[in-house]
């Protein structure tokens, strides 16, 4: 029987039936395909971390190495479990050629190693631990997906050595474009022909027995004043960094996922409401037959449970053909996750949670089964809704609109509460599209680079990985002094130091010291350090150790306590986002590293300093912003793109679906009214202008509202995922021509031809069968 009634009504109302599994299967389909991105992230990341057995604490090292010592704190910590050190041949990118083109303006510090014998391999596109033969040479991913490189190109290192690219390598330390620099793979014999090709810079590397005791270890390595010039990177930090882009583009299709789904709740009570409005009569006959209402409610139930089961299966079917498109970067950057299983039993539990869910909303739906009266059923075949009113807004007190449109706007204020959920969908569409391009707009403008502890500039100079750096980084200030195209610079140095914590042990913190006033910084809360006594922390680094702007910390500094005043706390996505600013002095501790910020008078200048600067400073990588945030981030802004376009895609998607769905069964339930309206002389056209007037109130209404949420709740729920990274006081960079303008002018073309196309029925409506005693 069951059978024959699903079958008999989905036949009768195809439209309404394709609609709701169009939505089930987009629900299905978004929330199954996070699940699994999310799981398939987490496993390749672990898969490729274990595979190339990634070090738990790596400290980068330029200059002289104290074997004997170093060799001997390995050998005496108790938490080591491993210990080697890795050379990495740091190369200018000028004279790295590939296949004709050099890396002159690439801002990665490109550079050359052989195989580890230990730990921290580099891997093929396989997973395999790479052995590489004289003369070839192995490039990383990234280079292979922005087409720099290709397998058979040749390479030619500073005009002499030609090398032949065998293939692409996966670095768990350096796959993402965050991490600064990239290892090429040679021979032993071939690294040895080209080590006075570039500087000499060293990987110190531990494996650890308990990876829980990072922070207690990096402590012991600082305090007894280990080899520390150039960043330390710990393995929680890896695997951020390899996180970062994918778990980004995850976290924007997890939003769209949550607000489709409940979009499609919403899109359920439309059609059901609908149906009911269609159905009305044949309830009040099969109540008058005797049926309960928990019978007819059956009926309905096994009919979107069929619904729901088909767009569930369609939207894990779905799964398979775009998971593929979005897993192609995972993939290639991580190789294939071990818990493939996992993540697939994770996708099946998603979709099931879906059908469960749906079902019982539609249970809950269906509850107003008893609430229809047989008398009012047989009589008039519809429900007489209640109208809260209008009060003073009377037809024969109009002066401004046209009848029609007063009349449109006049039965949505009437009938407030059945609009409402047309509203909600409107608003949440309007969430959908702008939240995603707000947050693209943001990582992909310059203003960007506030995230990452810096203020913005035009050019920005690295001098690391290099001998002597307050040296080299004076003779650049220099030559900046002497420059009358530059308007402004500022030079910060970055060095290790202890804390005191408050339990009464060290911890190291790198502090970027010099004048952090002339390029400021969006601080959080405070502002930046100005006196000798003052510190700013990363907002992070705050939390960490527990401090609040106007607390006291006490520094080590050589050798003495310092009493520092936290001055401000700031966003910075750099380094872990574990960072500090001071304006002290400290010309003992080992400079780590120095960057040079600069404006120009002429921003058009940018190219040609670039140029001038490089070839007058070799040592130094000089880049433009621009191109420094291109390179650095390119990679999740490209990921955050493809997130926005499908945002925008399904958002149109569901507000013409949901139009369509919301004008069929208004149109069901005003019949009577209808009839009504064409007795007193109103046109089909009448009918359809006042139409018009409602979908076009409660769009504007809509995307007014849509527009505060996204750039309120918006930007919280997007601060939230940016905080996880180290970025806390985020701002939405917002592009007005297309959030303002743009998107209200598509979304409300489409839900204006939506309403066009469903109030066709309405003029089909006679009045012989509508209006009856």
């Amino acid at each position: 029987m069951y059978y024959r009634i699903i079958r008999n009504d989905m036949a009768k109302s195809k439209l309404i039936s394709l609609t709701t599994i169009i939505f089930v299967t987009a629900a299905a389909l978004l929330v199954s395909l996070s699940a699994i991105l999310m799981v398939n992230l987490s496993g390749a990341i672990d898969t490729l971390m274990k595979q190339s057995k990634t070090p738990h604490f790596l400290q980068m090292h330029s200059g002289e190495i104290n074997w004997d010592r170093l060799e001997n704190f390995a050998n005496n910590n108790s938490n080591v479990e491993e210990f080697q050190v890795l050379e990495f041949l740091n190369v200018d990118g000028a004279h790295i050629v590939i296949d004709g083109t050099s890396l002159a303006g690439n801002v990665q510090d490109n550079g050359f190693s052989t195989q580890s014998e230990k730990f921290d391999y580099l891997l093929d596109l396989e997973g395999q631990v790479i052995e590489v033969a004289d003369g070839e040479i192995y490039v990383p991913v990234g280079y292979m997906k922005d087409g720099t490189a290709n397998i058979g190109d040749t390479i030619v290192l500073d005009n002499k050595k030609k090398f032949i690219v065998a293939g692409f390598l996966r670095d768990s330390q350096m796959n993402s474009l965050l991490a600064s620099s990239k290892r090429f793979l040679v021979s032993e014999h071939d690294y040895a022909a080209i080590k006075s090709f570039g500087s000499t810079e060293y990987l110190i590397e531990f494996r650890l027995k308990d990876m829980s005791e990072i922070s207690t270890f990096e402590t012991a390595y600082t305090s007894a004043g280990l080899e520390a010039n150039g960043p330390t990177i710990t393995y929680p930090l890896f695997k951020m960094l390899n996180a970062i882009s994918d778990g980004l583009m995850i976290a924007v299709i997890l939003l769209i996922s949550v607000l489709v789904v409940t979009i499609t709740f919403m899109c359920i009570r439309f059609t059901l409401l609908a149906k009911i409005e269609d159905d009305y009569r044949e309830i009040g006959v099969m109540k008058a037959i005797g049926l309960r209402a928990s019978d007819i409610k059956k009926i309905y139930l096994a009919k979107y449970a069929v619904i729901a089961a088909v767009g569930c299966l369609l939207g894990f079917a779905l799964t398979f053909i775009f998971k593929g498109m979005l897993l192609e970067n995972i993939r290639l950057y991580m190789g294939v996750n071990e818990n493939r299983f996992l993540a697939l039993l994770v996708g099946v539990i998603g979709v099931f949670l879906v059908f469960f869910v749906m079902i019982a909303y539609v249970s809950y739906v269906l509850r107003r089964f008893r609430k229809i009266s047989t008398v009012e059923a047989l009589r008039f075949g519809f429900s007489h809704g209640k109208s809260s009113g209008a009060k003073g807004f009377y037809l024969s007190k109009n002066r401004l609109l046209n009848t029609n449109l007063f009349l449109g706007i006049k039965d949505v204020l009437t009938r407030k509460s059945l609009y409402t959920t047309m509203l909600m969908v409107l608003v949440m569409s309007t969430f959908i599209i702008i939240v995603p391009q707000n947050l693209y707009n943001t990582i992909s403008s310059k203003s960007f680079i506030t995230y990452m502890g810096v203020g913005s500039s035009d050019l920005r100079i690295d001098i690391q990985q290099t001998d002597n750096i307050p040296k080299k980084a004076a003779e650049i200030v220099t030559a900046l002094a002497g420059d009358s195209a530059i308007s402004k610079y500022a030079v910060l140095s970055t060095k290790s130091f202890n804390v005191k914590t408050t339990n009464g042990s060290e911890e190291s913190i790198k502090i970027e010291l010099g004048d952090h006033s002339i390029f400021p910084l969006r601080y959080a809360e405070g502002k930046a350090p100005v006196s000798q006594d003052e510190i700013a922390l990363s907002v992070m680094n705050a939390e960490e150790l527990g401090k609040k702007v106007g607390d006291h910390m006490t520094l080590l500094v050589d050798g003495k306590e310092r009493n520092l005043v936290v001055s401000g706390t700031y966003s910075d996505i750099t380094n872990g986002g574990k960072t500090a600013k001071g304006a002290f002095t400290n010309r003992q501790a080992d400079t780590m590293w120095s960057v040079i910020y600069i404006e120009l008078n002429d921003k058009t200048l940018i190219d040609a300093k670039i140029s001038e600067y490089t070839e007058s400073f070799q040592f130094a990588k000089i880049s433009g912003i621009d191109d420094y945030i291109k390179q650095t981030f390119g990679s999740t802004i490209g990921s955050i793109g493809k997130a926005s376009s499908l945002s925008v895609i399904i958002a149109l998607i569901l507000s013409i679906l949901v139009t369509l769905l919301f004008m069929k069964m208004l149109i069901a339930k005003d019949r009577y009214s209808i009839a009504i309206m064409k007795s007193l002389g109103f046109t089909n056209k009448d009918i359809t202008i006042q139409y018009m007037a409602r979908s076009l109130f409660v769009l504007i209404v809509g995307i007014v509202l849509g527009t505060l949420l996204a750039n309120t709740l918006g930007e919280l729920l997007a601060s939230a995922v940016i905080a996880s990274f180290g970025a806390s006081s985020f701002t939405f960079v917002v592009n007005p021509l297309s959030a303002y303008l743009l998107c209200p002018l598509v979304m409300g073309c489409t839900v204006l031809v939506a309403t066009v196309i469903s109030t066709v029925s309405a003029g089909q409506i006679k009045i012989t069968d509508n209006i009856k005693e």
